[in-house]
This record gives C-alpha cells, structure tokens and sequence, in this order.
C-alpha cells in the first residue's frame, strides 16, 4: 500500500538534511506504487533517519539472519557441531530456486555449510534443515533473551509457499492479487502475510540486531564474527548494493522476496570506517515477479542514506 497524504510515513531524523533524504526516499518509492520502511543509522555516531520504522513486516527470506545468528551461538558455545552431517532428500525437502533447494538428488552438506548456503544463495532447503536443529521457537525465545523483542520468528520457510499455495493454488498472479488486495483490507487470505502470525521484523529491530552483530555485544563474538563474514558472501546484490559497488565498499547483506514484498537488510562499510546498518522492507500494489525498478530503488535509497550518515 503505497503511502497516500491520510498515511503519510512517520518520519525520524537526527535533523532537518537527514529528514529531506528520509522524504525523498519516502516519495521516491511512492512514485513506484512502493510502501514500506526504511532505517539507516551511523553504527558508530548513531545518527539515523527513516520512515515506519516501528510497522511490524512479514520478513520472508531476512528471517534467515537471526536464524543464522541462534545457529552460530550455538556453534560457538559446542551445542552445536558446524562439521556435523546433514541429509537433504528433495522429496521432503522446502522450496526454492536456489541451492539445495533446486538440487534433483539426495545431498549430504555440514551444518556449517547449511548457514553458508542460507545466506549466500538465500537457499529454503539450507535454512528449513537447520530449522530442525535449532526450532523455530528456540529461535524465537533465544532472540526475546537477547532483548531482539521487535523481531518474531514464527514458523519454518516452507510454510509460507504452503499457505500461498493453499490461498491461490499454483496461480503466483493470483497469489500476489491476493496479497496486494489484503494489504489495503488489512484481512490476510495467505496467513503468512498477517503480522500476527508471520515472522516479523520492524525496521528499528533489525537495525539495532545489525548494529549489535557490528558491534559484537550480541550472542558469542564468534558468532558475529562468522554472521559478519557469512553476510559478506552475499550473492544477490541486486539491491541494497546496487549503487554502492566501490573497490572502497563492503556492502554485506541479505535479501528477502515474497510474492509483492523485496526486503534487504544490511550493513555498508567503508574504507574509511563508516559504517551504516541499512534495513529497506518494501511492498509494491503490482502483480510482477521481476521488478528491477524497485531493485534500482533500494539501492538508490541506500546511497542517498549512506552519503547523509558517512562522516
């Protein structure tokens, strides 16, 4: 839904400058049929703006990086073997186009790489495995100990292409008329998309878990260090990357993209040492599987922000 002037974003700025680059954001995106939240914020200064920041957004694929980070703590402290051996069979195993998740055979992949393959290539079949080591509500409770209440982990990958699938059947045109139509009713048809049963983020949590993973006073240092690493690894980085590609850059992230929702959260890193925690959760009021211009405005909205919050 995309922001109208009886749903003006709510806007959070450090000044006036950092408030016209939160506004051009906002109304760049509106432009695009786009609505959603954005946060960018100085890890270092803690100068921020945005727009939304506290609306609770179905995360997709982002639910993947707290994920990641239970796993890793996990790892770090022993109750976990990052060597030990999984078994996939693609008969059982979640959907997706990507990594185990696309394979036609049986593989067997360690734990360790399960969380690469979840974060690189955003792989539902990686991330659904090490769901069964690590369940979902033990993520859930491990992010509340931590203090990360803005952010809910819910259910497993799969159940959201089940539920979509259950909603519309194999039509994704109908599936996303679907979700655009109930965004604006506020009644959800695909129970994946409602804020009361989805995993949830809010921009403002999932910038404060980045600026805590940078910053290492979250989880084992190991295991920041490795989420860090692993986020760097990135593949896909069509968005928030997409105008901050600089031999003098280091842009780690990850993606998320379900039906009319294309999220990415993430962290910029200079050269020079700024360093700004970035979460863009965007969705759009268009039936389309490819949108580049979206993608494009991601990406600019990321540049104009770090330009705003780099010393």
């Amino acid at each position: 839904m995309s922001p109208t002037p009886t749903n003006r974003p709510a806007y959070i700025a450090a000044d006036g400058a950092l408030l016209d680059v939160a506004e051009t954001i906002a109304a760049d995106w509106a432009a695009l049929g786009v609505g959603g939240a954005f946060l960018a914020r100085n890890i270092d200064t803690t100068e921020q703006l945005g727009f939304d920041v506290d609306d609770a957004v179905p995360l997709a694929s982002v639910v993947k990086v707290p994920l990641a980070l239970v796993a890793l703590d996990r790892i770090a402290n022993g109750a976990l073997d990052a060597a030990r051996p999984v078994t996939l069979d693609p008969a059982a195993s979640s959907v997706g186009p990507t990594g185990l998740a696309a394979f036609r055979h049986p593989a067997t992949v360690a734990v360790g790489d399960l969380i690469y393959l979840m974060l690189s290539v955003s792989d539902n079949a990686s991330g659904d495995a090490l769901f069964g080591l690590v369940p979902v509500k033990e993520v859930d409770a491990r992010l509340h100990a931590w203090g990360c209440t803005g952010i809910r982990v819910r259910h497993k990958l799969d159940h959201m292409y089940r539920c979509a699938a259950g909603a519309a059947g194999n039509d994704f045109f109908l599936a996303q008329e679907l979700a655009i139509r109930d965004d604006d009713t506020g009644r959800h048809t695909i129970e994946t998309l409602d804020p009361a049963h989805a995993n949830t983020g809010t921009a403002i949590a999932l910038v404060d878990l980045l600026q805590r993973v940078w910053r290492d006073n979250i989880a084992h240092p190991a295991a920041t260090a490795e989420l860090r690493r692993l986020m760097g690894l990135q593949v896909f980085t069509h968005r928030l990357a997409g105008e901050l590609r600089a031999d003098t850059l280091r842009v780690s992230g990850k993606t998320g993209t379900f039906l009319h929702l294309r999220h990415e959260i993430g962290v910029v890193e200079a050269e020079s040492g700024d360093r700004v925690a970035i979460a863009a959760l965007t969705r759009s009021d268009r039936r389309a599987n490819l949108a580049p211009d979206i993608d494009l405005a991601i990406g600019t909205a990321a540049r104009h922000a770090f330009e705003a919050l780099r010393q």
